[in-house]
C-alpha cells in the first residue's frame, strides 16, 4: 500500500469539532494499582483524605485535567467502595457549565492517588457570546419530538469538543417516534449557539426502555411505613423507594397486608416491585459496597399502570407497563433490575451520555445489574441467568437479549467499527458478552451455557460477584463520552486496584480480547500475581530514533506551520497500512504543545495515541491497523511555529 504524504503544506489552524471528548483509548487516565492499608480506615476519614488529595492534584497538575485559566473543577461527590474512594468533578468555563468536561480521581484509604480520568482531551478556548437566541434554540429542540408537553429554559453551555463549542441545552418532554410507533421521551437536545444546528451526537433521552414480564414472587417481606392507622408503600430503610399509581402517590391502606396475587393488580405489582428493588439495593450493599441506587443512600419511586407494553427509567423514576396480552405487569427481577441499572449508570461519574456507543454500554449496564440482582436474590421463581426478559415471551420467541451469546438473538458478539452506529439495545452485545466471559468464562462447569469467543480463545470466569465488583469499580471511573475502549482501560485498572495485578486483572483483559476490544496505549500491566507495581503516570511514547534537525532527520513525512495560542492544527489525512507509527513534534521553547494521532473509526476521528508533556517537544510511537490517520497539534499554552515529522507503515 502506497503511503500518502503531506509534505510542507503548512498546518491548517482549525478548531476541531469532532465527536464528544475525543480521547485516547485509555480514557485520558493515569493509573497504578493500590497498596492495601494494614488497618480499616473509617469512611469519613478516607473520603476526607481523598478530597484533600484530589484537590491538591487538580491544583498542582492542572494540565492532567486540561484545566485552563478560565476553568473551574467543582467537586460533585465522593463515594467510598471496597477501600477505594472516587472523587467526581464537573467543570465550568467562564462561569458556564461544560458538557464533557467531567473528571474522576481515585484514591486509596490513605489518600494516595491511584488514578485520574478526564473526559476532554484538550483545554477549552472559545467565546461565550451566542449568535442565536434562546427562543430559536427552543424552537429547534421542540422539532425533535412528534409531540411536546414541556420544554425547559435553554441553558447556555460549553461542549468540550475540540477547543469548545458554545451551545444551548434544552430538555423537551413529550412523545418520540420509534420503529414500533411512539414512546414517551425526556430528550436533552444541544443546539449549537453559533449555527443553530443540533449537535446530534450529544442528544440523549432520559427515558430508557426495556420489555419484560412481571413475575409474582409469592409471599415476600417489603418495607412500608405506618402512622395513625394507615400504611403507605414507602420503604423507610431505603429512602426514596416507594410504589404507587400514575398520580405519583404511594399506595396506602388501613392494613399492612398488600396485594391480591392477581397478575394485573397494581398493588400486587407494587409488592413485586418493592421486593425486587430491595433485593437490588441489598446486592449493591452486600456484594458491591454501594450505598443505595444513587450511591448516597437513596433510591427512586416506581409508578405502576403505564398503558403501554413497556417499562422505562425516565431520569427520576421507573414506570411499569403491561405485557402485550394485558395479562401481567412488567415487574420481573431482570426488568426492574435493568431499569434501576440505568439509574445507577446515571448516578455514577460522567452520568448518561448521548450517542449509540455510550447508549449501548448503558443498556448493557442495565442488563448486568438485572443479572446481578437475579443471582443475588436466589428466588426459585426466577433463578439467576444471563438472558433478559426470558419470562416475557411476548412474541413466542423467548428472551430479548442473551449475554452468553448475543448473536443467538441477532445482536453482535464482537466489537467493531459499526458499533457506534448500531441501535443501542443491539449495541449492548459486546459488553454483555464481555461480562458473561468475565463472570462465567467460555466453558463454564456450573451449568451455565458455553460462550463463543471472537478470537477463539478460552476464558476462565471469576464468578458473578467478583465480576460485579470489578464492573461497579469500572463505572466509578466513567466519564462522559463513554466508549468500549475507555471501559476496557477502566476495568483493567479497577481489577488491579481491587485485587492486584494477577488473575483478576489478566481475566479482565482476556475477556475484552475475546470480544475484540483491543488494549490501548498505557494500559495497566497484569502479572502472575504479587505486589502492586510502583506508581507510574500514563507513558508518553519515545520515537525509535532521537530526532534531529527539528524533527526532520529520520522521518519520511513532514509538515510545518504556525499554531496559535489555544488553537488546534491538523495535518491532511493519510492512509497507512498495519504496523508501527512514529512521530516527532518540535515547537518554541516558550510554548506547550500536545501531539495526538487520530484514526478514522466508523467515519469519525478518534485519538488513538497522544503525547502531552509540559513543553512543545513531543513524540509518539503507536502500532495500529490499516486505516486513515491524521496528526493533531493542540496549543495548551503559547504559540509559534511547529515542525512535525512522522513515519507511517506502508
Amino acid at each position: 500500500m502506497k503511503h500518502k504524504v503531506a509534505v510542507a503544506t503548512g498546518l491548517a489552524a482549525v478548531t476541531v469539532a469532532g465527536s464528544l471528548a475525543l480521547t485516547m483509548p485509555q480514557g485520558n487516565a493515569t493509573t497504578t494499582a493500590a497498596a492495601r492499608p494494614a488497618e480499616p480506615v473509617p469512611t469519613t476519614v478516607a473520603t476526607a483524605r481523598a478530597t484533600t488529595s484530589a484537590s491538591s492534584l487538580v491544583a498542582q497538575k492542572p494540565k492532567n485535567f486540561f484545566k485552563g485559566t478560565h476553568d473551574e473543577l467543582v467537586k460533585r461527590q465522593v463515594v467510598s467502595q471496597h477501600g477505594l474512594q472516587y472523587v467526581a468533578y464537573e467543570r465550568t468555563y467562564r462561569g458556564l457549565p461544560v458538557q464533557g468536561g467531567d473528571a474522576v480521581v481515585v484514591t486509596d484509604t490513605a489518600g494516595t492517588v491511584l488514578s485520574s480520568y478526564v473526559a476532554q482531551d484538550q483545554a477549552l478556548s472559545t467565546g461565550t457570546e451566542a449568535r442565536i437566541s434562546p427562543s430559536a434554540a427552543t424552537k429547534t429542540a421542540r422539532k425533535q419530538l412528534v409531540k411536546v408537553t414541556s420544554a425547559s429554559k435553554p441553558t447556555l453551555t460549553v461542549v468540550a469538543q475540540g477547543a469548545g463549542i458554545l451551545a444551548y441545552e434544552v430538555v423537551v418532554a413529550g412523545t418520540k417516534r420509534t420503529e414500533h410507533g411512539t414512546a414517551p421521551s425526556n430528550l436533552h437536545v444541544f443546539v449549537d449557539a453559533g449555527t443553530g444546528k443540533v449537535l446530534a451526537d450529544l442528544t440523549r433521552d432520559d427515558v430508557l426502555d426495556a420489555t419484560g414480564r412481571g413475575a409474582y414472587y409469592g409471599t415476600v417481606t417489603i418495607g412500608t411505613q405506618g402512622s395513625g392507622g394507615r400504611f403507605t408503600m414507602s420503604d423507610p430503610q431505603r429512602p426514596g423507594l416507594q410504589c404507587g399509581g400514575q398520580n405519583g402517590a404511594a399506595f396506602s391502606s388501613t392494613t399492612d397486608s398488600w396485594g391480591t396475587g392477581t397478575a394485573t393488580d397494581l398493588v400486587t405489582g407494587c409488592v413485586d416491585a418493592m421486593y425486587v428493588v430491595a433485593q437490588e439495593w441489598n446486592m449493591l450493599r452486600d456484594w458491591l459496597g454501594r450505598d443505595g441506587i444513587d450511591g448516597n443512600g437513596r433510591a427512586f419511586p416506581i409508578r405502576q399502570g403505564l398503558d403501554d407494553v413497556n417499562a422505562f427509567w425516565n431520569g427520576s423514576r421507573v414506570e411499569i407497563g403491561r405485557s402485550s396480552d394485558g395479562r401481567r405487569l412488567l415487574n420481573s427481577i431482570d426488568v426492574l433490575g435493568h431499569e434501576f441499572g440505568h439509574a445507577i449508570n446515571q448516578f455514577t461519574p460522567g452520568g448518561s451520555s448521548g450517542g449509540n456507543e455510550a447508549g449501548g454500554l448503558n443498556e448493557s449496564t442495565g442488563d448486568i445489574f438485572g443479572a446481578l440482582t437475579e443471582f443475588y436474590a436466589r428466588n426459585p421463581a426466577d433463578p439467576g441467568d444471563y438472558t433478559v426478559g426470558e419470562l416475557a415471551n411476548l412474541a413466542g420467541d423467548g428472551p430479548i437479549r442473551n449475554m452468553a451469546d448475543p448473536s443467538k438473538l441477532g445482536d453482535p458478539n464482537c466489537f467493531s467499527s459499526s458499533i457506534p452506529s448500531t441501535e443501542v439495545h443491539a449495541a449492548a452485545g459486546p459488553q454483555n458478552h464481555w461480562f458473561y466471559l468475565l463472570a462465567e468464562g467460555s466453558r463454564p462447569t456450573n451449568g451455565q451455557p458455553a460462550s463463543p469467543t471472537c478470537n477463539n480463545s478460552s476464558v476462565t470466569g471469576l464468578g458473578i460477584e467478583k465480576a460485579g465488583k470489578i464492573y461497579m469499580a469500572t463505572l466509578m471511573r466513567k466519564t462522559s463520552g463513554w466508549t468500549h475502549a475507555k471501559a476496557r482501560a477502566a476495568s483493567v485498572a479497577a481489577a488491579a486496584q481491587l485485587f492486584g495485578t494477577g488473575t483478576e486483572c489478566a481475566t479482565v483483559k482476556a475477556a475484552w480480547d475475546a470480544v475484540s476490544v483491543p488494549a490501548g496505549a498505557g494500559e495497566t500491566a497484569c502479572t502472575s500475581g504479587g505486589p502492586a507495581p510502583t506508581p507510574t503516570a500514563t507513558p508518553t511514547a519515545t520515537p525509535t530514533q532521537a530526532p534531529t534537525g527539528a524533527c526532520q532527520a529520520g522521518y519520511s513525512s513532514h509538515d510545518s506551520g504556525a499554531v496559535a495560542a489555544g488553537k488546534t492544527a491538523v495535518t491532511e489525512p493519510f492512509t497507512a497500512g498495519a504496523g508501527r507509527h512514529t512521530a516527532c513534534l518540535s515547537g518554541p521553547a516558550t510554548a506547550d504543545f500536545d501531539l495526538y494521532l487520530d484514526k478514522n473509526v466508523g467515519g469519525r476521528w478518534t485519538a488513538v495515541a497522544r503525547s502531552t508533556g509540559d513543553t512543545s517537544r513531543e513524540s509518539i510511537t503507536y502500532t495500529g491497523s490499516a486505516a486513515s490517520y491524521r496528526y493533531r497539534i493542540v496549543s495548551y499554552a503559547g504559540s509559534g511555529d511547529a515542525v512535525l515529522g512522522w513515519n507511517a507503515p506502508a
